[in-house]
């Protein structure tokens, strides 16, 4: 098992520990500059993990609210934005679950929203962004976080690994294997869903 990246495995030292230790210390300044730093790239980890955007400024509040009720525990033991983005898998994966039940007590399904945009590169942007996010959802969790973390992210593999547990190996083959299997979803998905209008 390799152990957690240390800000000194990458002999960098972790850029945010100065707010880090400001935030500690209550300041309010500091909390908000860290989630001004990291805000849209926690919703886009957790869009890309949920698939809806007004699901995933759900998980990112709950998210950033988790981390700084709990930031007296975090130890510096890896960089900040590894430790939130952790919470924020971890947060995606509870909202998943309570998604996944709910869905299966409701009665009659989910809702089809007609999206009838005009045309134009918007309307082949937003076919293409659901085209990618159908894709991502075809993806087993474990391989489709690592892919997240690192495609939508740009997290290195010592970081992914540090936030999701995992040696760094694993997540090699983790975002291996989901980028081959995308790649697949994409090239063979049903024209039904790729040419709605």
């Amino acid at each position: 098992m390799v152990p957690p990246a240390r800000p000194s495995d990458t002999g960098e030292p972790d850029p945010d520990e100065p707010l880090v230790a400001r935030a500690r210390r209550g300041d309010e300044g500091a909390v908000r500059l860290l989630v001004d730093r990291y805000q849209r790239r926690v919703i886009g980890l957790a869009w890309g993990l949920v698939g809806d955007h007004a699901d995933a400024e759900d998980v990112a509040q709950e998210a950033f609210l988790r981390a700084f009720r709990s930031l007296r525990t975090f130890r510096g033991q890896s960089r900040f934005r590894t430790w939130l983005f952790q919470i924020a898998i971890n947060t995606a994966r509870t909202h998943r679950r309570t998604r996944a039940r709910r869905q299966e007590e409701a009665v009659g399904g989910s809702i089809d929203l007609d999206t009838t945009a005009g045309g134009g590169s918007l309307e082949q942007a937003v076919i293409a962004r659901d085209r990618i996010h159908r894709a991502l959802e075809t993806l087993p969790a474990d391989l489709r976080e690592a892919v997240v973390l690192r495609d939508v992210n740009g997290l290195d593999y010592r970081e992914i690994a540090a936030a999701l547990g995992v040696p760094i190996g694993t997540v090699e083959s983790r975002i291996f294997r989901g980028r081959a299997r995308l790649r697949q979803a994409l090239t063979h998905e049903p024209h039904d869903q790729g040419a709605r209008r």
